[in-house]
Protein backbone atom coordinates (compact mmCIF):
# COMPACT_ATOMS: atom_id res chain seq x y z
CA UNK A 1 0.00 0.00 0.00
CA UNK A 2 2.87 2.46 -0.72
CA UNK A 3 1.89 6.12 -0.98
CA UNK A 4 -1.56 5.44 0.50
CA UNK A 5 -3.28 8.42 2.03
CA UNK A 6 -2.43 8.77 5.74
CA UNK A 7 -5.41 8.61 8.13
CA UNK A 8 -3.79 9.90 11.33
CA UNK A 9 -5.84 13.09 11.57
CA UNK A 10 -9.15 11.83 10.23
CA UNK A 11 -12.16 11.34 12.55
CA UNK A 12 -11.84 8.15 14.55
CA UNK A 13 -8.06 8.03 14.14
CA UNK A 14 -5.11 9.42 16.05
CA UNK A 15 -1.59 10.32 14.99
CA UNK A 16 1.04 7.83 16.02
CA UNK A 17 4.73 8.41 16.51
CA UNK A 18 6.97 5.49 15.52
CA UNK A 19 10.15 4.93 17.55
CA UNK A 20 12.68 2.25 16.69
CA UNK A 21 14.00 0.89 19.97
CA UNK A 22 17.64 -0.13 20.13
CA UNK A 23 20.49 -0.25 22.63
CA UNK A 24 21.89 3.19 21.84
CA UNK A 25 21.86 5.79 24.62
CA UNK A 26 20.15 8.35 22.38
CA UNK A 27 17.17 6.04 21.77
CA UNK A 28 15.66 7.28 25.02
CA UNK A 29 15.64 10.82 23.60
CA UNK A 30 13.47 9.67 20.68
CA UNK A 31 11.16 7.78 23.05
CA UNK A 32 10.85 10.76 25.39
CA UNK A 33 10.02 13.16 22.54
CA UNK A 34 7.52 10.78 20.93
CA UNK A 35 5.71 10.10 24.21
CA UNK A 36 5.49 13.80 25.11
CA UNK A 37 4.35 14.80 21.61
CA UNK A 38 1.79 11.99 21.44
CA UNK A 39 0.34 13.01 24.81
CA UNK A 40 0.05 16.62 23.69
CA UNK A 41 -1.80 15.61 20.51
CA UNK A 42 -3.88 12.86 22.12
CA UNK A 43 -2.01 10.48 19.86
CA UNK A 44 -0.17 7.22 20.26
CA UNK A 45 3.28 5.73 20.18
CA UNK A 46 4.40 2.64 18.29
CA UNK A 47 7.59 1.06 19.58
CA UNK A 48 9.37 -1.36 17.27
CA UNK A 49 12.44 -3.55 17.37
CA UNK A 50 13.79 -4.95 14.14
CA UNK A 51 15.96 -8.05 14.30
CA UNK A 52 18.13 -8.60 11.27
CA UNK A 53 17.76 -12.16 9.90
CA UNK A 54 21.46 -12.70 9.21
CA UNK A 55 21.93 -12.64 12.97
CA UNK A 56 20.30 -16.09 13.05
CA UNK A 57 20.95 -17.50 9.58
CA UNK A 58 24.52 -18.71 9.89
CA UNK A 59 24.36 -20.32 13.29
CA UNK A 60 23.68 -23.88 14.26
CA UNK A 61 20.55 -23.68 16.36
CA UNK A 62 19.40 -20.52 14.59
CA UNK A 63 15.80 -21.10 15.72
CA UNK A 64 16.88 -21.08 19.36
CA UNK A 65 18.88 -17.89 18.80
CA UNK A 66 15.87 -16.32 17.03
CA UNK A 67 13.56 -17.25 19.93
CA UNK A 68 16.02 -15.82 22.45
CA UNK A 69 16.30 -12.60 20.40
CA UNK A 70 12.51 -12.29 20.29
CA UNK A 71 12.27 -12.78 24.05
CA UNK A 72 14.95 -10.16 24.64
CA UNK A 73 13.15 -7.82 22.21
CA UNK A 74 9.85 -8.30 24.11
CA UNK A 75 11.54 -7.49 27.41
CA UNK A 76 13.20 -4.40 25.91
CA UNK A 77 9.92 -3.21 24.41
CA UNK A 78 8.09 -3.73 27.71
CA UNK A 79 10.70 -1.60 29.49
CA UNK A 80 10.36 1.10 26.82
CA UNK A 81 6.55 0.96 27.08
CA UNK A 82 6.88 1.38 30.84
CA UNK A 83 9.03 4.44 30.25
CA UNK A 84 6.37 5.89 27.89
CA UNK A 85 3.76 5.37 30.64
CA UNK A 86 5.95 7.19 33.15
CA UNK A 87 6.83 10.01 30.75
CA UNK A 88 3.36 10.77 29.44
CA UNK A 89 0.81 8.31 30.80
CA UNK A 90 0.27 6.65 27.43
CA UNK A 91 0.13 3.00 26.39
CA UNK A 92 2.44 2.18 23.52
CA UNK A 93 1.82 -0.35 20.77
CA UNK A 94 4.67 -2.87 20.54
CA UNK A 95 5.95 -4.72 17.51
CA UNK A 96 8.89 -6.97 16.70
CA UNK A 97 9.96 -7.34 13.08
CA UNK A 98 12.60 -9.35 11.34
CA UNK A 99 14.34 -8.07 8.24
CA UNK A 100 16.40 -5.22 6.87
CA UNK A 101 15.66 -2.30 9.22
CA UNK A 102 14.98 0.39 6.60
CA UNK A 103 12.69 -1.95 4.64
CA UNK A 104 10.79 -3.11 7.73
CA UNK A 105 10.28 0.46 8.91
CA UNK A 106 8.73 1.42 5.57
CA UNK A 107 6.61 -1.75 5.59
CA UNK A 108 5.33 -0.97 9.09
CA UNK A 109 4.47 2.59 8.07
CA UNK A 110 2.67 1.31 4.96
CA UNK A 111 0.64 -1.13 7.10
CA UNK A 112 -0.45 1.43 9.73
CA UNK A 113 -1.77 4.56 8.04
CA UNK A 114 -2.11 6.31 11.41
CA UNK A 115 1.67 6.48 11.82
CA UNK A 116 2.31 10.15 11.13
CA UNK A 117 5.96 10.65 12.14
CA UNK A 118 9.07 8.51 12.52
CA UNK A 119 11.08 9.74 15.49
CA UNK A 120 14.81 9.03 15.50
CA UNK A 121 17.55 10.35 17.76
CA UNK A 122 20.92 11.40 16.42
CA UNK A 123 23.91 9.87 18.12
CA UNK A 124 26.48 12.11 19.73
CA UNK A 125 29.62 10.13 18.94
CA UNK A 126 32.26 11.18 16.44
CA UNK A 127 31.14 8.27 14.24
CA UNK A 128 28.11 10.21 13.05
CA UNK A 129 24.40 10.34 13.80
CA UNK A 130 23.85 6.58 13.65
CA UNK A 131 22.91 4.09 10.94
CA UNK A 132 19.15 4.71 10.91
CA UNK A 133 19.52 8.47 10.76
CA UNK A 134 22.14 8.13 8.03
CA UNK A 135 20.10 5.69 5.99
CA UNK A 136 16.58 7.03 6.40
CA UNK A 137 16.91 10.70 7.09
CA UNK A 138 19.80 11.47 4.81
CA UNK A 139 19.67 8.97 1.94
CA UNK A 140 15.94 8.16 1.71
CA UNK A 141 14.30 11.32 3.02
CA UNK A 142 13.21 12.56 -0.41
CA UNK A 143 11.09 9.45 -1.00
CA UNK A 144 10.14 8.56 2.57
CA UNK A 145 6.35 8.21 3.12
CA UNK A 146 6.12 10.37 6.29
CA UNK A 147 8.10 13.11 8.05
CA UNK A 148 11.12 12.10 10.09
CA UNK A 149 11.82 13.94 13.34
CA UNK A 150 15.48 13.75 14.35
CA UNK A 151 16.01 14.49 18.02
CA UNK A 152 19.54 15.55 19.00
CA UNK A 153 20.93 13.02 21.44
CA UNK A 154 22.22 15.82 23.66
CA UNK A 155 18.78 17.23 24.55
CA UNK A 156 17.70 16.89 28.17
CA UNK A 157 14.20 16.01 29.32
CA UNK A 158 13.63 19.69 30.06
CA UNK A 159 14.79 20.67 26.57
CA UNK A 160 12.39 18.19 25.01
CA UNK A 161 9.54 19.30 27.28
CA UNK A 162 9.76 22.77 25.79
CA UNK A 163 9.76 21.41 22.23
CA UNK A 164 7.23 18.62 22.34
Amino acid sequence: MPNARRTAYEPGHKPKFLVIIDATPECDRALYFAAKRAARLSGGVVLAIINEPETFANWFGGDVIRAEAEEKARETLERAAGRARVIAGIEAELTIREGVPAEEIVRLIDEDLDIATLVLAAGTSKDGPGPLVSTLAIKASATFPIPIAIIPGTLTDQDIDTLA
